[in-house]
């Protein structure tokens, strides 16, 4: 790789590593401006062109880039469930530590999901089903080593959805908690998570 092309990547990262910073529990992406996130990253307005079209698609490298993560953190997972054999309670820990690792990439997707960009809703959205699809296939995966029964494709899907939904609501509830209060909410998505996937399990048999 050239230098000249290793300065455009740190530059890059530079501002994407800005617009993070500037976020926070009061400020959403919408409020940031131009001027102040390449003032943050240490570098002139008209460079900034360089890298993004314009403070949109900066935003939406950011959603690329949460999405990425969020889908790697689930193989990190099933990395760990093997070895640890408990499925639930590793996926909520390793989202946990996501959380508190990445908080800044987890409060854009959080608010921009229901934020006034429909672009940036849309592109969240992408992300999201991309996760509950790497969910849905995991779950497959164990049923079948399991010897569990397989739920339907749109019950998977329902409940990989249901899955989802209960650990970026815990995410929501932890992100600005105390550590005690992030211990009681973890404890309450992994029940809120067994009693859904034990009695969609437990329906089917019935």
């Amino acid at each position: 790789m050239t230098t000249r092309t290793e300065q455009k990547l740190r530059t890059r990262r530079s501002l994407l590593d800005a617009a993070l910073e500037l976020l926070s529990a009061e400020r959403v992406f919408s409020s940031l401006s131009l001027r102040e996130v390449t003032r943050t990253a240490g570098i002139a307005p008209t460079s900034f062109y360089r890298h993004f079209d314009d403070m949109n698609d900066l935003g939406l490298a950011l959603v690329e880039e949460a999405g990425l993560a969020l889908r790697q953190l689930l193989r990190k997972a099933r990395a760990r469930i093997k070895e640890r054999g408990t499925a639930i309670d590793t996926s909520v820990d390793t989202f946990m530590e996501y959380l508190i690792n990445h908080t800044d990439h987890f409060r854009l997707l959080l608010r921009e999901h229901t934020g006034n960009s429909k672009e940036f809703r849309t592109a969240i959205s992408i992300e999201i089903e991309h996760f509950v699809a790497e969910l849905e296939e995991y779950s497959k995966l164990r049923s079948s080593d399991t010897k569990e029964a397989v739920l339907p494709a749109h019950e998977q899907h329902a409940l990989a959805e249901a899955m989802v939904i209960i650990v970026f609501n815990m995410g929501a509830t932890a992100l600005d908690s105390t550590k005690k209060e992030r211990e009681k909410v973890l404890e309450k998505a992994k029940l809120q998570l067994r009693m859904l996937y034990f009695g969609a399990h437990y329906r089917k048999h019935r």
